[in-house]
């Protein structure tokens, strides 16, 4: 009894260490409106914050999902409001069993350990290009897939443990259970044991996310996985066949391709949907020429088989080319589906309380300030119909709703200029308007695109292929950047600078105007001058991004 007793205390002893040190080390972050002429700080300051509801509910605001969003508006509305607030967050495993903790598709399936999984296929072109400058002994043989995968879930479990932590500490209610409408004031939240509790609340949010999407045919569930089961295969994927070309496909098929694997991708039609499509074609020249990554196109699958169990299994996916019957079989270990999601809002009941959905993607339709048909459900992040799937939006919708909610500021969620990167081997960042947007938006003759090749300073030594690129769309009458887009090394770094700008409103002159920093890629942009008009052939030239 006493061995028990002081391995129970030591048990306690370190999870209360672990706490300890996680919360004195997670970082806060600021991210900033533009949509008012008062800061973000200056408003919280000068709101005033409405009293909570009292004691009519359990609760002033109720959310539904614990992702990004969900999470950052229940603490906004409890730690900076004095709200009482709980949430509800409940994962349903995959087909093949996989399931995570609390955090949302973008800690735990999303965008943490694709970019882990990034760096990794990165770490492995970095090393071979190193003899090249004089290291020895360097070049990689192999990559071991299983360790990465153990190093990146034992980090991501991390972060589930500090999401729970948080909670407690501004005073969040975690409720791990299934929710679903009983009324417009009424959830009911099923526990995994099937246990069914009542809970009430003025102001309900849904922040449920999304999940992939299976095609209807045989054998894709039984035999097939998506990003909700790659980042925690326990063993290597093997030869794999990658269904789609949303972002998703091609950064998976990148980051596989990168690590030693044989990847083929079945394209259906375009590649990165909603992009700059001369920079998807480009992207995808990139990984098909440079990276050896072998593009299908114009097929879509028709069956999984699987010839011989093991791990991994051996694969048959059959295509088909709808345009001219042709068929294709495939063997290989591993085929992962990347084909659009769908939101998580069919068991919600939705239609109980007069919430409006888009019936072909499941996504609720909101209003400017993110309200559903009715009048005390809001909603955010990749559930609503004509948002933008993206982590940092989330959060920040998320925590301006909270102040509008609960104060009375009107700032409003920016969803035009948003910077975001597509983390395929040769990164692609984007902010504000593809050409083909811009043109529809502000008429083909009204807009002017700049446009060069570049090859990075770093790729001469070891004589690295291929090249970069950048690309502004601009608006005429007033000489606005409303497009920005860069193909090349760390794409999003640079991304995220240049955004600020355009929130500024920068123009064309005043980059002209603005010194680049030499030998960087980025400088580029301030010496773009090449119109898409004028007919000039491109081509790379020069140290990095300078002339």
């Amino acid at each position: 009894v006493i061995l028990l007793l002081n391995r129970c205390m030591v048990s306690w002893i370190w999870h209360v260490r672990r706490a300890s040190t996680l919360l004195n080390t997670r970082q806060q972050f600021q991210v900033s409106v533009g949509c008012s002429a008062l800061s973000n700080q200056q408003q919280q300051q000068q709101s005033r914050v409405m009293p909570p509801t009292g004691h009519k509910y359990h609760y002033d605001l109720i959310v539904i999902g614990g992702g990004s969003g969900g999470l950052a508006a229940s603490k906004a509305a409890a730690a900076d409001f004095g709200m009482k607030v709980a949430v509800f967050d409940f994962v349903t495993p995959t087909p093949i069993g996989t399931s995570w903790g609390l955090g949302g598709t973008c800690v735990n399936v999303g965008c943490i350990p694709k970019k882990l999984m990034h760096q990794g296929a990165l770490l492995g072109a970095a090393a071979r290009d190193a003899a090249e400058y004089g290291w020895k002994g360097v070049k990689p043989k192999s990559h071991d897939w299983p360790t990465l995968v153990e190093k990146v879930q034992n980090h991501i479990m991390s972060q589930n443990f500090s999401f729970r932590v948080a909670l407690r500490e501004k005073s969040v209610k975690y409720i791990n259970a299934l929710a679903s409408f009983v009324d417009q004031h009424t959830v009911e939240g099923t526990d995994r044991k099937g246990t069914k509790t009542q809970y009430t609340a003025d102001k309900f949010l849904v922040a449920v996310g999304g999940r992939p999407n299976y095609p209807d045919i045989p054998g894709a569930k039984e035999f097939g996985v998506t990003s909700d089961d790659i980042f925690s295969l326990q063993y290597p994927p093997g030869k794999t066949v990658v269904v789609g070309a949303s972002y998703i496909a091609l950064e998976c098929a990148g980051f596989l391709r990168g690590m030693g694997y044989d990847v083929t991708v079945m394209v259906r039609s375009i590649l990165l949907r909603g992009f700059d499509q001369e920079c998807a074609e480009k992207i995808g020249q990139h990984m098909e020429k440079e990276e050896g990554t072998t593009f299908l196109r114009g097929f879509i699958p028709k069956k999984v088989e699987r010839i011989a169990e093991g791990s991994p299994p051996t694969l048959k996916i059959t295509g088909e080319n709808p345009r001219t019957k042709e068929k294709v079989e495939l063997e290989c270990n591993t085929v992962l589906f990347a084909i659009g999601r769908t939101a998580c809002t069919a068991n919600l009941n939705l239609d109980k309380v007069g919430v409006e959905v888009n019936s072909k993607n499941c996504k609720i339709i909101v209003d400017s300030c993110e309200k559903s048909s009715a009048d005390n459900i809001f909603a955010i992040g990749d559930t609503i119909d004509g948002g933008l799937e993206l982590t940092p939006v989330a959060i920040q919708a998320g925590q301006l709703l909270a102040r509008r909610l609960f104060t009375d500021s009107n700032a409003l969620m920016d969803y035009v200029n948003v910077p975001t990167t597509v983390f395929t081997p040769l990164e692609y960042g984007a902010c504000g308007y593809s050409e083909e947007a811009a043109r529809e938006k502000f008429g083909e003759s009204e807009v002017e695109v700049y446009h060069n090749l570049f090859q990075p300073l770093e790729w001469t030594i070891p004589a690295k292929p291929g090249v970069c690129f950048a690309k502004l769309v601009v608006t005429k009458a007033d000489d606005k950047i409303v497009g920005f887009h860069l193909i090349g090394p760390n794409a999003g770094e640079v991304t995220q600078g240049f955004a600020v700008a355009m929130k500024a409103g920068a123009t064309k002159a005043l980059l002209d105007n603005t010194v680049g920093i030499h030998p960087t890629n980025a400088e580029v942009f301030t010496s773009l001058n090449i119109t898409k008009s004028s007919g000039v052939e491109l081509s790379a030239s020069g140290c990095g991004g300078g002339a």
